[in-house]
């Protein structure tokens, strides 16, 4: 299958031959040394990829020169002997037959290396035919929910709410950008020095923000927030005491009656998650039109239509926004319109489409508080262009919006729903609300994670007769003043 065909790499997969870029290796691996050595040393990253940080063995220069030759040497020969770029990925044996190869490339350099130091030099060659390099093993972590990169030798990671340095390291600036074409041109984007910030997604949903010089001045710099290959469910946030049952019957019936449902938080507090399962609850029957920057939202109805912004080609031309396709949504008869998140002049287009037939639509926004909200909108609705009075964004804001749940990271790491609150409307100039369930912080536990309860305020919500409408029975006896959970006993 393999030995016949000799087509060069094509760039999206690889680099070209005589120049690959190839992942971390074990720290204490020998090899040739060099000139050619030097060449492959100024190529290859230097950070051994294991997690958490173990103790570094003393390697001398000279055994890092001639590990990276060989690799360099065997990385070579792989592309002159596969065509990598006619090759599936996705096939699940063909990781294996290509491990194979390089396996008895490996073995005719007649090197100095163990079963293990050979099983480790395979596997860091497939990680950048087949992956993305020194990440990989970050990425098959479960319990890494961000990856931070600040440079090619700063990597952090984020496991149950904590930031740690890992010892993953790329080589130098050059591999890093490789890493971050790899990952943008898979989803149609770039990242140089016309377009120097970017959104994309890796292939399971992730998240990632890259940015690089002139703008990052430290090297080329990257975030990815993972939601892993098992989504986060209902059960999970009753499991973690995210939130109580009571609260999740409640938000269940509010989406079945198709209020208008507004999700506010800080980064990281898990406004994306909590909008996914939100959407959980639209009947299949419906017809949901998601807009995003980023497409990351996974619903699970049959009937959805899924639309993503585009950034402007080279020439600053052709550039689709989140308000373009919110406009366009309006005309292909959506049931629902889910926005990934509003932060700019689109917040006007929904407060209208929310206003003008289409209830029950969801969308997220950064805010820090329910009151903070209302002056987010007023700012992102002024940057509309419309010199609008503040009192008709605010009836525009108080009309629209029937709920708004704000979700939370709270000290220490544990993210929760902090409240859910009613907009029941306005009263001169102000915008009321008044919250149904609410979040007591009682203190800091011996860990340093916040703990505390949440509780029925005891005021019963003014559209109980929309939810009897919708066929959702709730009892009333939720709503009266009481400890729902605690998240820590006595």
């Amino acid at each position: 299958m393999f030995g016949r065909v000799k087509t060069p790499l094509q760039p999206k997969t690889l680099r070209p031959a005589g120049k690959p870029v190839l992942g971390p290796r074990p720290v204490d691996a020998p090899a040739p040394s060099g000139e050619a050595g030097a060449a492959a040393a100024s190529e290859t990253p230097v950070a051994p990829a294991k997690v958490p940080t173990p103790t570094p063995k003393v390697v001398s220069d000279d055994k890092l020169e001639k590990y990276y030759a060989l690799k360099t040497r065997i990385h070579r020969k792989l592309v002159e002997k596969l065509d990598l770029a006619a090759i599936s990925a996705d096939d699940p044996t063909i990781r294996d037959q290509v491990g194979a190869v390089i396996l008895e490339l490996t073995e005719k350099e007649n090197a100095l290396l163990n079963y293990s130091e050979r099983q480790q030099l395979v596997k860091e060659v497939l990680d950048e035919t087949f992956g993305l390099g020194p990440l990989e093993v970050l990425l098959a972590d479960p319990a890494v929910s961000d990856i931070l990169i600040n440079g090619p030798r700063s990597v952090y990671v984020e496991r149950k709410g904590k930031l740690e340095l890992t010892n993953v390291q790329f080589r130098d600036n050059d591999h890093l950008m490789h890493v971050i074409d790899k990952i943008v041109s898979a989803v149609g984007r770039r990242c140089d020095e016309v377009s120097p910030m970017v959104d994309a997604r890796l292939k399971d949903g992730s998240r990632v923000n890259a940015i690089i010089p002139p703008l990052a001045i430290d090297g080329p710099s990257m975030s990815i927030r993972r939601f892993g290959k098992d989504p986060i469910t209902w059960e999970d946030y009753l499991n973690f005491k995210s939130c109580c049952r009571e609260m999740v019957t409640f938000l269940e019936a509010c989406v079945i009656a198709h209020l208008n449902i507004l999700i506010i938080g800080g980064t990281g507090s898990g406004k994306t998650t909590l909008l996914n399962n939100m959407s959980s609850f639209i009947p299949p029957s419906d017809r949901i039109v998601t807009i995003e920057d980023a497409a990351e939202l996974r619903l699970r109805q049959p009937h959805v239509v899924r639309l993503e912004t585009r950034p402007p080609n080279i020439e600053g031309k052709g550039q689709i926004t989140i308000r373009d396709l919110l406009i366009n949504a309006l005309r292909m008869r959506p049931d629902r319109i889910v926005v990934g998140e509003c932060r700019g002049a689109e917040t006007l287009d929904m407060l209208q489409a929310m206003n003008t037939g289409h209830s029950g639509s969801l969308t997220t926004l950064h805010a820090n508080s329910t009151r903070d909200t209302v002056q987010r909108v007023e700012t992102m609705v002024l940057m509309s262009g419309f010199e609008l009075p503040v009192r008709a964004i605010r009836q525009q804001f108080a009309s629209a919006i029937d709920l708004i749940v704000q979700a939370q990271r709270l000290t220490g790491g544990p993210r929760k729903i902090v409240s859910i609150t009613e907009v029941s409307g306005m009263e001169g100039d102000v915008v009321t609300m008044q919250d149904i369930f609410a979040f007591e912080q009682l203190g800091i536990d011996s860990n340093g994670k916040a703990y505390g309860q949440i509780v029925a305020t005891g005021i019963r919500p003014g559209f109980m007769d929309r939810l009897k409408q919708a066929g959702c029975n709730i009892d009333p006896g939720m709503f009266e003043r009481q400890v729902l959970l605690r998240d820590k006993d006595d």
